[in-house]
């Protein structure tokens, strides 16, 4: 190989270095542009919440108070404010998320491990079901809970059991109109899941004589572990976000069954202004369910999308 070839080959790398160089620092610089973007009204909605009300309006928003400007209050006034919304919503979105979730299961396994008449009808049905607006069924839901089925006056004796306020009949109701409304994405989904599911552990069961109860029990509700973390996510992250049917069902955040939702929207809200401070507080305090939910199911729900 002469000099001449080795200089022109050196140059070559060299110049493809270079490019490779500019990639990348591109590259970077568009994935920390985004990473900015996408954090930036997190962490100015963090460092307000730890502002007083003279440090809001003296400080940029995005930049942390100083020592006479911090202070832990908000937090705990929201703390209080919003302990009793969050355990309502504790209360109706848990069993509304698994309660949906196991039936969009069972449905989307008689839909597509069990061949029999009418499932094609079905199936369109539900999946219908998905594309109707919240806002179309608000009337006739607050019809429904409010004149035909009032469960306040209904379940009257539990109430009184249990010593609280017949507006839990309304939670009660807010509770399953939501697993009423996300049973056709659940079976949506599972649907998607059992067909691509291997069949041959499912053969095998009906081969040894396994019922189809049994062999939902003991096969594929094992392996649908994936798939009920991507739903529970997904269901609980909408129940505990709803505000549209609070609002038509409960009406009044001072309701003692008043979801966390429905307090949240008039938090810090007064004659004199808006306390900044203590709606970012109360704003934070309301995701952090959601976010645990994400925590502990992360690998599965990775699993899931993935599958």
């Amino acid at each position: 190989m002469t000099d001449a070839t080795t200089t022109q080959t050196e140059q070559t790398e060299q110049t493809l270095t270079d490019q490779l160089s500019l990639y990348r620092v591109g590259l970077y610089a568009v994935l920390l542009t985004l990473v900015g973007f996408f954090l930036a009204p997190i962490e100015a909605g963090l460092v307000t919440s730890f502002k007083t009300t003279t440090a809001v309006t003296e400080t940029v928003s995005y930049m942390p108070p100083g020592p006479e400007g911090f202070t832990l209050q908000k937090w705990e006034t929201a703390f209080d404010q919003l302990l009793r919304g969050l355990i309502n919503s504790f209360v109706f979105a848990a069993p509304a998320t698994v309660i949906s979730a196991l039936l969009g299961s069972m449905t989307a396994y008689g839909l597509t491990q069990i061949d029999w008449r009418g499932q094609i009808p079905l199936l369109a049905l539900l999946i219908a079901g998905i594309f109707i607006p919240y806002q179309a069924v608000l009337v006739p839901l607050s019809r429904i809970w409010s004149v035909y089925i009032p469960l306040g006056d209904l379940l009257w004796f539990v109430w009184a059991i249990l010593g609280i306020s017949d507006d839990y009949g309304r939670l009660m109701a807010l509770s399953i109109s939501h697993i009423a409304y996300g049973i056709p994405i659940c079976t949506l989904l599972f649907r998607s899941y059992y067909k691509s599911m291997d069949i041959d552990m499912i053969e095998a069961a009906r081969l040894d004589g396994a019922s189809v109860r049994k062999i939902y029990q003991r096969v594929v509700l094992p392996l649908s572990t994936p798939m009920f973390a991507v739903v529970l996510i997904y269901q609980f992250t909408q129940i505990w976000n709803d505000l549209l049917f609070a609002l038509i069902l409960l009406s009044s955040s001072s309701s003692p069954a008043a979801p966390v939702t429905l307090i949240l929207s008039g938090l810090g809200v007064a004659q004199q202004g808006l306390d900044f401070a203590l709606r970012m507080s109360g704003a934070l305090l309301t995701a952090l369910p959601t976010l645990i939910i994400y925590i502990l199911f992360g690998e599965e729900f990775a699993e899931g999308v993935a599958s």
